[in-house]
Order: structure tokens, then sequence, then C-alpha cells
């Protein structure tokens, strides 16, 4: 009886977490379309992500103040307003970073990659 009792608690336990999950992840997804990701303006170690010149994949690894690789994600039309701010990543140099485009264009919703593998699928077969 003890164990069956426990068996339930961890079914619901799960069912809540995913349940919570599923609720966590739609809050971020609608949270990304009022923001955009701005370049130039990140304090070192302060990052949300990887660098755009992929010279790291995670937040917090920026070793520099203001580097154009480096990026956080704020509020859309504030960017571009702040000192050394662009909503695309640049070398010290101010050159474009190579391959960011492809990169930038990898961004996208739950939804849309759920609709680009249907796609996928459907060509297949």
């Amino acid at each position: 009886m003890n164990s069956k009792k426990n068996l339930n608690t961890l079914l619901a336990s799960a069912v809540a977490l995913t349940a919570m999950a599923g609720v966590t992840v739609g809050a971020q997804a609608s949270e990304k379309k009022d923001k955009e990701k701005c370049y130039g303006v990140v304090k070192a170690g302060k990052n949300a992500c990887g660098a755009a010149d992929k010279s790291h994949g995670c937040a917090g690894m920026a070793k520099t103040d203001a580097s154009g690789v480096e990026w956080l994600y704020l509020p859309k039309g504030i960017c571009e307003k702040l000192t050394n701010g662009s909503l695309t990543p640049f070398m010290p140099d101010g050159s474009a970073v190579e391959g960011a485009d492809k990169a930038m264009n990898m961004d996208m919703s739950k939804d849309k990659a759920m609709d680009m593998g249907k796609k996928m699928m459907d060509k297949k077969h």
C-alpha cells in the first residue's frame, strides 16, 4: 500500500513539473517577442548566452566590457539608443562577425522549429 502511495505521489509530481515547464517555456517565448538581442553593451561576465564569434557557448563568460560579440536581451527599441549598442554583432575593429547572420537566423521559436520539422518529415514521405 505504501509503495502505491509513493508511486502516485511520484507520478503527480512528474505531471506537475511537466506542466510547470510548459508554462515557463511559453512565458519565455512570449517574453522574447518583446525583446531583441543587443550586442556591445554587456559588462564582463553578464552576457546572456554564447558569443556571436563562437569563442564560448555559455552565459556569464564575457571577458571584457562592451564586446561586440556578447549580447543580452533588452526591450525592443532600447539597444540602439545605448552607447555602443548594436542589433548585429561586430568585431573590435568594427567589422562584421563572420557567419553571425546564420547564427542569428537560427534563433527561432519552438513553434517555428516544429513547423520546419513537420515540413521536413512531409518531404521525406
